[in-house]
């Protein structure tokens, strides 16, 4: 499993794109990939943010990808059939991470549920990152302070009905040392295969 590499859903990137804050994920110790159905979603869904996409690909923030590859094809057409609640953008992204054995940035909890279930068939794990988490990480590596960060959090919040399930990040570290110290567990998930027994096309 690669923590290097990002697939990053819909959801984690508008949450970013929406406060003109796109250059913290370049910021973030990974490279993320976009899949051109991630892309097609912000465009057709958020037309407001598609400039700002661009902007972010164009200043290699992000890399845009196809899903071309049989086996990723394969995925994200079984997702299609089996979870229609499922957009475009996180079949992709899921099919993607589980395949390659990427990371995967996504908020959304019944789309994390399908993408454990996933990379347990898959037979691998993966490593699941939440718009927290990379902001839990931001603060940790300095690029952001807690202050700061609880401005972005009251703007999302406030401006884009978008709630962390915390009210000030300070309640995620401790006083000591500048960036603090996480004091309770992180959001991130790491799918088992050997636990996930949920059955294929259990909603």
């Amino acid at each position: 499993m690669s923590t290097s590499i990002v697939i990053a859903d819909t959801s984690v990137l508008i949450n970013f794109l929406c406060i003109d804050r796109i250059d913290l994920i370049g910021e973030y110790p990974a490279s993320f990939i976009a899949t051109e159905h991630v892309g097609t979603e912000i465009s057709d869904g958020y037309p407001d943010q598609r400039s700002r996409y661009q902007s972010a690909l164009d200043a290699s923030i992000l890399t845009k990808e196809k899903v071309d590859n049989k086996k990723e094809l394969d995925i994200f057409l079984r997702l299609s059939r089996q979870y229609p609640r499922l957009g475009s953008g996180e079949r992709s992204a899921v099919a993607v991470a589980s395949k390659r054995g990427h990371a995967l940035a996504i908020d959304d909890k019944y789309a994390i549920k399908k993408a454990l279930y996933e990379a347990g068939l898959a037979n691998t794990n993966l490593s699941i990152i939440r718009t927290q988490d990379i902001i839990t990480t931001l603060i940790q590596t300095g690029t952001l302070t807690v202050e700061a960060s609880d401005v972005i959090l009251t703007d999302w919040a406030n401006n884009h009905r978008f709630f962390l399930n915390i009210s000030s990040l300070s309640d995620t570290f401790t006083p000591s040392g500048k960036t603090g110290q996480l004091r309770r567990g992180s959001q991130r998930e790491v799918g088992n295969p050997r636990t996930l027994s949920e059955p294929p096309g259990l909603s």
